[in-house]
């Protein structure tokens, strides 16, 4: 099967972004790249997700600039999509509460949206406020390639 490559639209990278919930984050710190599976829901120009503590937020908070991939795959070839963009953490705080609500509102819609960012290699400590970050990704770029059959 030949496959024929081109970039897509802006309005098909967003289409992609908009039926996608997995992708790939990239972030970085001191040089070293770092990336790990990650849920999201898109809206209107930002990447929503929610994690426990840990490397990639310790790495977001100290170098906001981040790269998400996804990807579609069918019979007849694939469509990729990558962003950079901002992180930004939504804290359950007066400012920013209606942000961290609009985040959990859409994440909350498909019954798995929290397991990656929650299950963690080793037993936790009990706390006595909730460690959850939501946070989002605000898109300054966006690319994407199509590969599809030319039958």
């Amino acid at each position: 099967m030949a496959l024929t490559l081109r970039t897509m639209t802006q309005g098909e990278c967003v289409s992609l972004l908009e039926q996608s919930r997995y992708g790939h984050l990239a972030c970085c710190s001191d040089g070293q790249p770092y990336i790990v599976p990650i849920y999201f829901s898109y809206d209107k120009g930002v990447l929503y997700s929610f994690s426990m503590p840990g490397q990639k937020i310790d790495w977001m908070r100290a170098n906001s600039r981040v790269c998400l991939q996804t990807d579609h795959l069918s019979d007849v070839g694939w469509q990729s999509v990558v962003v950079t963009g901002e992180y930004e953490e939504f804290p359950d705080t007066d400012l920013l509460h209606s942000e961290r609500l609009h985040a959990w509102s859409l994440l909350q819609r498909h019954s798995d949206w929290w397991e990656m960012g929650s299950l963690k290699p080793q037993p936790q400590a009990m706390q006595s406020h909730s460690p959850h970050i939501f946070y989002g990704i605000l898109i300054r770029e966006m690319a994407g390639r199509a590969a599809l059959s030319g039958d």
